[in-house]
């Protein structure tokens, strides 16, 4: 074991314990001699500063209870920690090329040091951690940049924006209130001054952003939630109807393990698996249930089950 996992094994126990700890807890738990141990001790106060002490009365080694809470200084991580940093600058970088790489390259480079410190290699977390984006509508970094700067600081957003279902292009100014990324690709959900209400913008739409001065209006919490999450898909809104989907038995075998929604239904039947999902705009939910072709069918409500039914006509015609 190297001295740095040992720092961080002999600080875990120290401040965690609720007594002094007996040298042979040290010994047994970092299977190291009493002497290296106590190096790790000499080095523990005399460079890191810790309020270490032995306590006779117990015949252990304490934190001073009298001494300010003690933590290590800098970056300092167990090896498996230091690997999640590492897999979670991958994982940003994948979902957003440039999101974070010029901001966080001195903490990459901290980070690689601590570990090849430790004996550990950092070099091909790279090949070994992989998100793999599908689908991807891209949006560069003249266009994220801003969109994100004014969400963080809460201020009012100038943009042109081409909505795919409308020809032509418009300017907005908008109250930023998240970024979203959904299916590899980002939103900005945004008070917008001209519709006066929540409105969802696709970054790879929006062009010329400009950060205004005037701050943001916030809108509260509930509304946010109310807007996101209350119904099936990206789109946002009050749901409604809950679509009642029949899935044959092998296409349940992945839609059973799955969440839909966090208000979904699901039920195994004789038919197969039952699953009663609420939504507010039936454009995204039509093509996830095409998607499974014959294995689902809409049971209800009426109006979806016909949507998907006029698509499946229009399909054959083309292939027939």
């Amino acid at each position: 074991m190297s001295r740095f996992d040992r720092i961080y094994r002999i600080h875990d126990l120290l401040r965690n314990a609720r007594q002094p700890v007996p040298m042979r807890s040290f010994v047994e738990e970092l299977e190291s001699s009493r002497n290296t141990i106590t190096r790790d001790f000499e080095f523990l106060r005399d460079s890191l500063g810790a309020p270490l002490e032995y306590c006779r009365e117990h015949n252990g080694h304490q934190y001073n209870p009298a001494a300010p809470v003690f933590e290590l200084p800098g970056v300092w991580m167990s090896p498996g920690e230091l690997y999640a940093l590492m897999a979670c600058e991958q994982l940003l970088e994948n979902v957003q090329p440039g999101l974070i790489t010029r901001r966080l390259a001195p903490l990459k480079e901290r980070i690689r040091q601590l570990l090849s410190q430790s004996g550990h290699d950092a070099e091909h977390i790279g090949e070994r951690v992989r998100l793999q984006p599908i689908q991807i509508r891209a949006a560069t970094a003249h266009i994220f940049d801003p969109v994100a700067q004014a969400t963080l600081a809460s201020r009012q957003l100038r943009f042109s924006y081409a909505a795919r279902s409308r020809d032509g292009i418009r300017q907005r100014v908008v109250h930023p209130q998240r970024l979203l990324h959904y299916r590899s690709n980002w939103f900005l959900l945004a008070l917008c001054q001209q519709a006066e209400a929540l409105r969802l913008f696709s970054l790879d739409r929006i062009s010329s952003p400009h950060v205004l001065d005037a701050p943001a209006t916030t809108v509260p919490a509930e509304a946010l939630e109310a807007s996101t999450t209350s119904s099936f898909g990206i789109f946002g809104g009050s749901p409604i109807a809950t679509a009642h989907l029949r899935f044959s038995r092998h296409a349940a075998q992945w839609v059973a393990e799955e969440q839909w929604h966090q208000n979904q239904q699901g039920e195994w039947c004789d038919d197969g698996f039952h699953l009663k999902v609420p939504y507010s705009d039936e454009r995204e939910l039509v093509m996830e249930v095409l998607r499974y072709g014959p294995e689902v069918e809409v049971l209800e409500p009426e109006s979806l089950r016909a949507e998907v039914a006029d698509r499946v006509r229009r399909m054959g015609r083309i292939y027939c």
